[in-house]
């Protein structure tokens, strides 16, 4: 399976850089987008012949040497470096625990005190595993869903009403895919992250073309829009931390500056909750 996903890894990361964005002149006609194999390999230092093996899922190795090589060439982000390192095997995968650990009494208060700034924490399939009463009023109340309907990326592409909650619903579908891509690099074969990768694709067209691109995204800082029932329309910025002594286990935050019209909209969105 890894073998296999580093393959197309590559072949997606291969199609999106053209010859003249990496130095090369664009000479010949073209039967696809993108780099030959023969010019990642020129690029990354490496034979051709090694690099087609690797395209073609072989059972081989690579080096650490070569793994950043290639990292080069096809111009990674640290989180597309970090996923090529976990489908390769190229250094041992961290320590896992058959069950993850469970939220702890000191993360649950955090959430709690920090209210009314919404906040929740995840695991790297994007379950929802602990929130406060703020992120249960602004995004959804999590308490009243199955638990395995708390879920992000199931939110994002099954419940008809995240289409209208995100204002930019595509972009964050996209990001719940290359995040859901990261955790399958992290712990192989899964099975409740397959269960949910196979539902999702079942059920959304989006999903099946979106999941080919084979993009990877892990916690990161940036900006949500929500048009929300009760409030309206609001722009947060968001943070996203990986717990310390977890695997995958991130703190989300929504905060907006202070006298904006956002935080007016999340004050009257915590008084409108009781």
């Amino acid at each position: 399976m890894a073998a296999r996903d580093l393959a197309h890894f590559l072949r997606t990361r291969r199609a999106r850089i053209e010859p003249a964005d990496a130095g090369l002149p664009a000479s010949g006609r073209r039967r696809a987008p993108g780099l030959r194999r023969a010019e990642v390999a020129l690029l990354a230092g490496i034979s051709p012949d090694y690099y087609m093996r690797l395209e073609q899922g072989r059972d081989i190795r690579p080096s650490s040497s070569v793994l950043d090589a290639l990292a080069r060439a096809l111009r990674f982000d640290d989180d597309e470096r970090d996923h090529l390192y976990r489908l390769a095997r190229a250094e041992p995968a961290p320590p896992i625990h058959a069950e993850p650990p469970p939220i702890g009494a000191s993360v649950r208060r955090l959430l709690d005190v920090i209210d009314p700034v919404p906040a929740y924490v995840l695991n790297g399939r994007l379950d929802v595993l602990a929130w406060n009463a703020m992120a249960a009023a602004l995004v959804i109340d999590f308490g009243e869903l199955p638990p395995a309907r708390r879920n992000l990326a199931w939110f994002a592409f099954c419940d008809p009403r995240a289409r209208t909650f995100y204002v930019d619903w595509g972009t964050i579908a996209r990001h719940a895919i290359a995040q859901l891509r990261t955790a399958t690099g992290m712990v192989p074969d899964d099975p409740a992250t397959r269960t949910l990768i196979g539902e999702l694709a079942e059920r959304s067209e989006e999903f099946r073309a979106w999941w080919t691109r084979h993009d990877v995204k892990g916690p990161s800082i940036g900006r949500k829009e929500f048009d929300h029932p009760v409030v309206g329309r609001l722009g947060l910025d968001y943070v996203c931390a990986l717990l310390p002594g977890t695997l995958d286990h991130q703190i989300v935050t929504y905060t907006a500056p202070p006298g904006s019209p956002a935080q007016a909209a999340l004050d009257r969105l915590a008084a409108a909750r009781g």
